[in-house]
């Protein structure tokens, strides 16, 4: 029993330090050789996977379909930090045209990381959604739900941009020897700057409504939700008035509140 509580303990904590040491390599270190990142990405997917199987996920062998459907529910919020945890070897995105042409597929590579990462955020507010429908949550439930699939078809549009339209940009630039965008994409930059303010304020009201539900229907603590609702609601401000600027506008920043709400309701549902 002890030996079962530790190993569940040990997953906690890693699977919780995993978006801070992401965050600190990425921007601490930077860009790093695929040699070196992707075997290490790849060794962090199979311990975040045991992890989450360690602390809950396991209840999905079990006939309770009520903790199995919460457990597969939470780990759909998981499984995008699963991904953009490669994002600690690709640093942050390359800052000049040159840049972006010499690591062209990496850069792809990130955007369609994303994309993937936003389905299953939606796909995982929808099960929590569904699960939350007959509880005291089920209000704040509907409208996180119905923020999210508002948020995620914009997301995706603005990740395609960055994955398909800006590399075909950049390598016209410097093809063309050019040192400044043209004016022909101030334009497009502008609708995509908006764009990206719109689709990341209206996903912060997703997860302070998801999390304002959680608490109604019990599932997530008093203190851990207004945590949760604080972070968001001053999330969506900075977004809406400083836009660009604001640190909250990172691609995978809005999906981290989630995450360590997946993280609660694993261990919950692991709970004998």
């Amino acid at each position: 029993m002890e030996s079962k509580l530790l190993k569940r303990n040990i997953s906690l904590v890693y699977l919780s330090l995993v978006p801070l040491l992401v965050s600190a390599f990425g921007l601490g270190v930077g860009y790093i050789s695929y040699k070196i990142y992707l075997p290490i990405w790849i060794i962090n997917v199979c311990l975040m996977v045991a992890a989450s199987w360690t602390l809950g996920l396991h209840v999905i062998r079990n006939q309770d379909v009520e903790k199995k459907h919460l457990a597969i529910a939470a780990f759909l919020l998981v499984v995008p930090w699963i991904l953009v945890s490669m994002f600690f070897g690709l640093g942050p995105p390359p800052q000049t045209p040159a840049g972006w042409v010499e690591t062209a597929t990496e850069q792809e590579i990130r955007y369609i990381m994303l994309v993937i990462a936003g389905v299953f955020i939606a796909v995982g507010f929808a099960a929590l959604r569904e699960k939350l429908k007959n509880t005291a949550g089920s209000f704040y439930a509907i409208l996180g739900f119905s923020a999210i699939m508002i948020a995620i078809p914009l997301f995706i549009v603005n990740m395609i941009f960055w994955s398909a339209y800006l590399p075909e940009l950049f390598s016209f630039m410097v093809t063309s020897g050019l040192e400044e965008r043209p004016e022909w994409n101030n334009p497009v930059r502008a609708q995509f700057h908006l764009l990206a303010v719109v689709e990341v304020s209206i996903t912060y009201l997703a997860v302070a409504a998801i999390s304002a539900a959680l608490r109604d229907a019990g599932w997530l603590s008093k203190i851990a939700s207004r945590i949760c609702i604080l972070i968001s609601l001053v999330g969506f401000l900075t977004v809406v008035f400083f836009g660009h600027s604001s640190p909250f506008l990172i691609p995978a920043f809005p999906f981290l509140i989630p995450y360590y709400i997946a993280i609660s309701l694993l261990r919950r549902a692991g709970n004998a």
